[in-house]
């Protein structure tokens, strides 16, 4: 059921990734002493399901800069949207408003913003055929420049005053890198569909801060960072006994002064799913987790990196409507946390509440149909993309909430 459902979405997204085109129209050009107008929409059904959909939004820019924005439409067949993220989403009939978040108002000129919703639907699920910015019908194509203004009358010359001394403009911030290490929910793929919210982290960014994701599927933290060197065997602590004390070839990779981390990059670290493992190589103990993971935060460090501690994911886990808690480590995580002054993203905690916001408890178990199944990939732990993007943006958003120095590097 699930393999069918991936191909019927994949069909689906297909097709209307061919209309898009037909989605994208270049508002006239702005009357003299007005601001410049114009916008682009791209509008995606990433999934679609029996009386529901997903949907991808791509607002492009193509005036002067935005500082809060409203995108509207009309839905002709009696659509409506459930959930939304990135985006506050109302609707009134068949017209759609959807606004900016706090940590999204500003596009820049030929800048963009993205959002998603899930929706519901009954006859049928056409794609919108008019977009508003604004106010402002959109008529452009992603990528276009802004109107450039009619040419006007030479003005009769007149002595020119002393111009006043402009500002000094702010620099923009250099260009870094945004290391990550993790286990399949934060990979950029693990295969059948699975998605990591790594992989989605990128658009969240500037183009002066380039994702260079190394988490890996299955992995705890010893076996990221030692690989096949930890053995099936216990010692008497209970600990996986390491054959060798040579780092596996991605962390060696990282620490290489030409290759890997330098001064100003950030690296996010989050395991925990994999390390409670009863049996080796994946099992990890409280005190060996503490252990390694203040190695890792000391090793960026010492390379000038910003190391920032992330919580694991949550599971989908329901008692009765309530999304609960349900992984290990958090503590530990937080420990270190206090220990080395790096700062903590608690995804474990926004990410049950997220499910709560998106009230997906209480749920049958089936996870390939219905807005969990346009979430999750075929079980409670892993995501698909439209999923994986809400997570990102839950972090994105922390590093935000909790002024982190990279958040001078968000859209």
């Amino acid at each position: 059921m699930n393999l069918i459902r991936r191909r019927a979405t994949t069909v689906i997204a297909s097709a209307v990734a061919a209309l898009t085109g037909a989605l994208t129209w270049l508002s006239g050009a702005p009357s003299a002493g007005a601001a410049a107008t114009g916008c682009a929409v791209t509008y995606r059904i990433t999934s679609q399901w029996s009386g529901g959909f997903g949907a991808d939004v791509t607002v492009t820019n193509l005036g002067d800069t935005l500082n809060g924005w409203a995108l509207t439409w009309t839905f002709t067949t009696g659509q409506s949207v459930t959930q939304a993220w990135n985006a506050t989403v109302t609707q009134s009939g068949t017209g759609v408003t959807a606004r900016n978040t706090d940590y999204n108002g500003t596009i820049a000129s030929n800048g963009s913003v993205n959002f998603g919703f899930n929706g519901a639907w009954t006859a049928s699920n056409p794609v919108p055929g008019s977009f508003a910015l604004n106010g402002t019908t959109c008529t452009g194509v992603p990528g276009t420049a802004s109107p450039s203004p009619s040419p006007s009358a030479t003005p009769t010359p007149s002595p020119s005053p002393s111009p006043s001394p402009s500002p000094t403009p702010s620099p923009s911030p250099s260009r870094i890198t945004v290391w990550l290490a993790g286990d399949s929910t934060m990979a950029n793929s693990a295969g059948s569909g699975i998605v990591g919210w790594g992989r989605e982290f990128g658009q969240y960014f500037t183009a002066n801060a380039t994702v260079a994701n190394n988490a890996v599927g299955g992995r705890s933290i010893q076996t990221w960072l030692y690989e096949s060197a930890v053995t099936a065997n216990q010692n008497s602590a209970g600990e996986c006994v390491l054959s060798s004390t040579a780092y596996a070839s991605r962390w060696q990779a990282m620490l290489n002064a030409s290759t890997g981390m330098k001064a100003g990059d950030y690296l996010f670290i989050q395991f925990g799913i994999n390390d409670g493992s009863a049996t080796c190589p994946r099992h990890v103990g409280a005190a060996r987790y503490r252990e390694l993971l203040t190695a890792m935060v000391t090793a960026a460090r010492q390379r000038g990196a910003n190391p920032v501690l992330v919580t694991p994911v949550a599971a989908l886990t329901c008692s009765g409507s309530t999304a609960t808690p349900n992984r290990g480590f958090v503590t530990d995580t937080f420990t270190v946390g206090t220990a080395t002054g790096a700062p903590v993203v608690d995804l474990h905690k926004l990410s049950y509440t997220l499910y709560n916001s998106l009230h997906f408890c209480p749920y049958s178990g089936d996870y390939t149909s219905g807005p969990v199944g346009a979430f999750f990939a075929g079980d409670h732990t892993h995501f698909e993309a439209a999923g994986a993007r809400q997570i990102a943006g839950l972090v994105a958003t922390a590093v935000r909430d909790q002024r982190l120095g990279l958040a001078a590097y968000l859209r």
